[in-house]
């Protein structure tokens, strides 16, 4: 029996569980933009973990003392702002659930994990723990950082330095364009870039450097005429959603023959907004894309589009099902669902799935893990098996960036209760 074949008989969805299940399932809340201009990244979220919970619960569920437990996913809709956010944590914890996930925005992270340490400071009895997939200010597991948080994606100065590490080699780019949405995340990105091209690239000339409204803008033809008038070979931009392919959808229009070096160009309707002028100048860093090339990743990638046949729901994020990967191991290892036992559990945790391997270290709560760079080339070109979201354009592996050489050190000063 093949790799694939194996993966997929684990992930088969209406099979039975193991035994009957033993007291009440243990509620995940998922608070994320599920209406508004980001609903589709929120969307894309929801399958990804969903799929994930579906995983632990077909195995038979989180093994406790008392009788194993399901776990069971619950959506509720920020609608992209912050207010919303809180309301829908306040609903989620007074509905019974103790893990709160979140991620698609760095501003949103901060009002949660401030709403949180307060509530577990003022209500220990409904202690909450907060698992971030996304948000990626640094400033969260550095200044910021907090025993009740667990961030399961590499921060931004981390997803820079792996882009960096392309850019550095790239004679081509002689001027360079940063643009990115106006908030802690889009700002970060921009100051760490600048940092490092200084280091790594003094030669290149920072053309443009220029922060747009997060979300708002419906129209980046202007944008994009200052880029092309600027003179630059490459585009270095942190935006997602809509942002991201309206963005590049402009250039396109503009006829920009640059590179875009990105954090998320490989989905989201980004491939075929820019098209065959992508091919080979869309680059991406993330930590896994579907053509990895072995048989663990291509059975797990199968699984997934088994899962979620439509085009547009293609967008599998390996560490998201790390993520509840390592939240069932830390319940099992605690023997309790109490969020603190479980965080202690948590700061040890090490889980692999499909030959992806991740660890989280305790002293700042920032998972370590390998990063990939991928760039945009034609389905069927050597490396490129899968396509984006049937656009008939994948990611070719380019770099891959080992867990310990994506490391990097923190200020955090942890307070354990």
């Amino acid at each position: 029996m093949g790799a694939a074949t194996l993966f997929a008989n684990a992930l088969a969805i209406g099979s039975s569980p193991a035994r009957a299940q033993a007291g009440a399932p243990i509620r995940l809340a998922m608070v994320e933009s599920l209406s508004g201009p980001f609903a589709n990244a929120g969307e894309a979220v929801y399958r990804n973990l969903l799929w994930a919970v579906e995983r632990v619960n077909q195995r038979g569920g989180v093994k406790l003392p008392g009788g194993a437990r399901m776990l069971q996913l619950d959506r509720y809709d920020s609608k992209g702002l912050n207010e919303e956010a809180l309301s829908a944590l306040r609903s989620a914890i007074d509905d019974g659930s103790r893990i709160v996930l979140q991620g698609n925005s760095s501003a949103m992270a901060a009002a949660i994990l401030d709403a949180v340490e307060k509530n577990n400071e003022r209500d220990p009895s409904r202690r909450a723990l907060f698992l971030n997939y996304s948000a990626v200010d640094p400033v969260l597991t550095n200044e910021r950082c907090s025993f009740w948080h667990f961030r399961f994606d590499a921060h931004a100065d981390m997803r820079v330095t792996a882009l960096m590490q392309v850019i550095a080699d790239d004679k081509s780019v002689q001027k360079a364009y940063l643009i990115g949405q106006d908030y802690s995340f889009g700002q970060a990105v921009l100051r760490e870039s600048r940092r490092q091209l200084g280091v790594l690239r003094p030669d290149i000339q920072i053309v443009g450097d220029e922060l747009h409204p997060m979300g708002r803008v419906k129209d980046f033809a202007p944008y994009a005429t200052k880029i092309m008038a600027s003179g630059a070979q490459a585009v270095i931009t942190g935006n997602w959603g809509n942002d991201l392919t309206l963005l590049v959808k402009a250039a396109r229009e503009a006829g920009y023959q640059g590179k875009f070096y990105t954090f998320y160009g490989n989905a989201l309707g980004a491939p075929a907004a820019i098209g065959d002028a992508g091919i080979g100048r869309v680059i991406a860093v993330a930590d896994w894309l579907p053509n990895v090339q072995t048989p663990e990743s291509e059975a797990f990638y199968k699984s997934f589009r088994a899962r979620f046949p439509k085009p547009a729901d293609d967008y599998v994020h390996m560490r998201m099902q790390l993520l509840i990967e390592a939240l069932a191991q830390s319940i099992e290892k605690a023997g309790s669902t109490d969020a603190a036992a479980v965080a202690r559990a948590m700061e040890t945790a090490d889980v692999t799935l499909a030959g992806q391997r991740g660890r989280m270290r305790a002293s700042d709560h920032q998972f370590q893990q390998s990063l990939v760079i991928g760039q945009m080339e034609r389905q069927g070109t050597p490396g490129v098996k899968f396509d984006v979201e049937g656009s008939g354009y994948g990611f070719k592996v380019i770099k891959t960036i080992a867990a310990e050489r994506a490391e990097m050190p923190t200020t955090c000063r942890m307070q354990r209760p």
